[in-house]
């Protein structure tokens, strides 16, 4: 049964609305005003709103603001006996669905009511869609260690906010890839993600990428450009390697996200956005800001949460998994098939020191992939990998710690060896 909000102020208006409605089976609750309407709104959920305009306290405009705001998936019937063509555009411009003026035609009202049930179901049903293809599609990282269910469990908790995150961990790690989980899985995915790599870009541009500028404001600004804030407007701002952006432009993003306004370079116009801020680091932004190099108010603007990426060598347990996640992908992108991989190749993966994390770990799979047979074997993992995981005295002692049991036995092989060098020497 349907669920209607009859708002209006005038008693016998809401009970022939009551009667006519409960007649055609809906179940209807009335408020007096839009502030008694918000109140509802916040109660429970409807699937109609049939709103007045001349009210007390807070008129129909007013509170087809707000409905816009707290339920804008709602459809909403604007009724009034003193409106005219100018109020019925506004009311429709505002997001209404469809004005009536009073008397209310009977056989109007119900085709209306109906109309907006029917989008009302559609739209339900496209964003169920949608959010049954984002589950399928959504950017999650591979692996079931600890750390990793700990970071999964943060995400699933805090992406439906607008929480920002601070997102910390050495290069490769993934970092980015957490933004986008955290974007999917947020009341914004269908609106844009827009990455930003602070490094990337020079000092002297960062603003004008980040807010945009004005045409004549400096050199070379011949048009008039659009900022990754506007960009980004109603969806998520990601903010790659904030630690190297710089002190001036630092004190602007703090600004946007204190009052939600920019300003283009060379403009004197503010603009509002709605933008979710997710930032990354590979620094620690703690010495950086003792080191008077980053903002301490926007390290706490920045950071209501925090999620910290470890390192590869952190979660070798998830390494097979990546390998073989890694395997699939890489040879789906060849249009292959998966290779097979030997048990002792993936251990000897295991047992190496992943200094560039993640990335690494995808660039020695696909280097094996193409360089191996059917199968990737331990013979492979030695000739392609191991002599660009260390260098060659790094490979001597490798070789020489598998050699002995202990480290007292290897210090003996290594003086006798000395003497040996030395009588060598002396001959």
């Amino acid at each position: 049964m349907p669920r209607v909000l009859v708002v209006d102020d005038e008693a016998a208006i809401r009970r022939a609305l009551r009667d006519i409605l409960e007649f055609e089976k809906y179940e209807v609750v009335e408020a007096t005003n839009g502030t008694e309407c918000l109140v509802k709104l916040k109660q429970g959920k409807f699937d109609l709103i049939i709103l007045d305009i001349k009210m007390p306290q807070m008129d129909g405009l007013d509170a087809l603001d707000r409905i816009s705001l707290l339920v804008p998936e709602t459809p909403v019937v604007m009724i009034s006996g003193h409106a005219d063509i100018e109020t019925a555009v506004e009311t429709v411009k505002k997001g209404a669905f469809d004005f009536i003026s009073k008397p209310l035609d009977l056989n109007r009202l119900l085709i209306t009511l109906r109309n907006a049930l029917d989008k009302s179901t559609l739209i339900g049903e496209k964003k169920a869609l949608q959010k049954k293809v984002r589950s399928k599609k959504t950017p999650k990282m591979v692996g079931e260690s600890a750390s990793l269910k700990e970071i999964q469990a943060t995400i699933e908790r805090v992406a439906p906010t607008d929480a920002r995150i601070l997102i910390t961990g050495p290069n490769g790690t993934g970092k980015e890839l957490v933004a986008r989980w955290v974007h999917h899985q947020s009341s914004r995915s269908d609106k844009p993600l827009v990455e930003v790599n602070c490094a990337a870009i020079p000092a002297e541009l960062i603003e004008s990428e980040l807010f945009g500028h004005e045409k004549g404001a400096f050199t070379g600004a011949t048009q008039q450009r659009v900022g990754k804030f506007e960009q980004a407007n109603g969806g998520t701002l990601f903010l790659d390697e904030i630690g190297d952006m710089s002190l001036k432009a630092q004190a602007k993003v703090l600004r946007a996200l204190q009052e939600h306004k920019i300003t283009r370079v060379g403009g004197n116009k503010d603009l509002t956005v709605d933008v979710r801020v997710l930032a990354a680091t590979n620094k620690d932004l703690r010495q950086e800001i003792t080191a008077g190099r980053f903002r301490e108010d926007l390290y706490h603007r920045l950071s209501v949460i925090l999620v910290s990426v470890p390192a590869l060598n952190e979660r070798r347990e998830d390494i097979p998994l990546l390998i073989d996640h890694f395997n699939k992908q890489i040879c789906r992108e060849y249009g292959v098939s998966a290779k097979k991989w030997a048990p002792d190749a993936i251990e000897a993966l295991q047992g190496l020191n992943w200094t560039g994390n993640i990335r690494e770990l995808r660039n020695v799979v696909e280097r094996l992939l193409i360089l191996s047979e059917d199968t990737v074997g331990l013979d492979a993992v030695e000739r392609f990998v191991l002599p660009s995981s260390a260098a060659p005295g790094e490979q001597a002692l490798q070789a020489l710690l598998q050699r002995f049991d202990d480290l007292s036995a290897l210090q003996t092989y290594v003086a006798d060896a000395f003497k040996k060098s030395r009588i060598a020497d002396t001959v």
